[in-house]
């Protein structure tokens, strides 16, 4: 019986993973599993049992790949050791030397590096388009394109994906969608029921959501995670037991805190809107009925001077990552997006007072007041 997201991400691994009659399951901090005999042992290569060598299997990276796959709506799921391993492996699970990628422009800094450079040393080839526009996505489609891949809102500039458009252009052209849901997680959309192949988190944000593990999690048609399964433990992409159960735990408490979340992010959104000292606010519109998301991106590029501002934020810590309990800050151009050409950063406007601020589940008040008062501190 499929109960609603609270009771679902609570009550994840119930009667599938526990192995003894502890409450939680208990942590597998183990290299391998043992044998009896040798028959056995070749009982594993027969598919008579379940778990070997914690690089090609462990219960707390299946626990923890399944209890996303199940808050995702799809059939199966593969953990690995950070969100871009994640992509990675899913995008192996598609192409292959030869094989081409179509990928929007304002993706997160570390996967464009990876699509843009890394893959050219496996015979893929990436081209990158705006997709908010059609024709232009398809204008970017060769024979030999496999793969189209996004974000459901992108990193930093919080651009809300047209995921409808995303997967009709890739059934009329017979390509494989794939989507980044890290920024607005299970809580708020689910790509896969909308008809995307594959759906990949960086754990490590808010499923994990204390700032204390480091993981990723690819979901999708079985199918492809099978394949991409093959490549997390050929390539070592492998997640840890400990860092697993860790992630397992945050998705415990996944929706209270984008509930906080995202109705703090609403609040900070709304009352810097019209501050002196800000250019623009990024905040997203309509991405579910649950809330816009938990990031709120600000530019105050010739409105305030950049460097006075980040000294100004008292409590708040100054970070190249989010989706903490604890708000923070960080500073694209100088972390994620600093290798990305200038002349793209440009075309984006991700340029010198782009501020992208990860809203925590303090008190509102508390949150826009730090922020005012930054602002006051440091305007031109």
């Amino acid at each position: 019986m499929k109960h609603h997201f609270d009771t679902e991400a609570v009550h994840l691994s119930e009667g599938n993973f526990v192995t003894s009659s502890s409450k939680i399951n208990p942590i597998y901090q183990t290299t391998a599993f043992t044998f009896s005999d040798l028959e056995e042992l070749e009982g594993f290569y027969q598919g008579k049992s379940k778990y070997l060598y914690t690089r090609t299997g462990n219960p707390n990276t299946d626990e923890l790949a399944a209890a996303v796959a199940n808050l995702e709506g799809a059939p199966a799921g593969v953990a690995t050791s950070s969100g871009l391993s994640a992509i990675f492996a899913g995008i192996l699970s598609v192409v292959k030397a030869g094989d081409h990628i179509v990928a929007t422009n304002d993706i997160y800094g570390g996967t464009y590096y990876l699509l843009a450079h890394e893959l050219k040393d496996f015979g893929i080839e990436v081209s990158f388009v705006s997709f908010e526009n059609r024709e232009e996505i398809i204008k970017q489609i060769k024979a030999n394109t496999k793969l189209i891949y996004t974000e459901s809102i992108t990193n930093p500039l919080l651009r809300v994906e047209n995921l409808e458009q995303l997967v009709e252009i890739a059934k009329e052209h017979n390509l494989i969608s794939m989507v980044d849901n890290t920024f607005a997680t299970p809580y708020l959309l689910n790509p896969y029921l909308k008809g995307v192949d594959l759906v990949v988190h960086s754990a490590t944000k808010y499923i994990g959501g204390h700032s204390d593990v480091t993981a990723g999690v690819l979901v999708g048609h079985e199918d492809l995670i099978a394949k991409a399964r093959t490549k997390v433990v050929n390539l070592g992409l492998n997640l840890t037991p400990f860092e697993a159960w860790l992630g397992t735990r945050g998705i415990k408490t996944l929706s209270v805190r984008m509930e906080r979340h995202v109705k703090n992010a609403q609040a900070l959104a709304d009352g810097l809107k019209g501050h002196p000292g800000i250019r623009k606010v990024y905040y997203p519109e309509f991405v579910s009925e649950k809330g816009n998301g938990a990031i709120v991106t600000i530019d105050i590029t010739g409105k305030c001077d950049v460097s006075k501002f980040f000294k100004s934020l008292s409590w708040v810590k100054i970070v190249p990552t989010l989706a903490g309990v604890e708000t923070s800050v960080s500073y694209p151009l100088g972390t994620s997006h600093r290798s990305l050409t200038n002349e793209l950063r440009e075309q984006l406007g991700i340029n010198e007072g782009v501020v992208r601020i990860s809203v925590g589940i303090e008190d509102p008040e508390d949150i826009l007041a730090v922020f005012q008062d930054a602002l006051n501190q440091s305007i031109l």
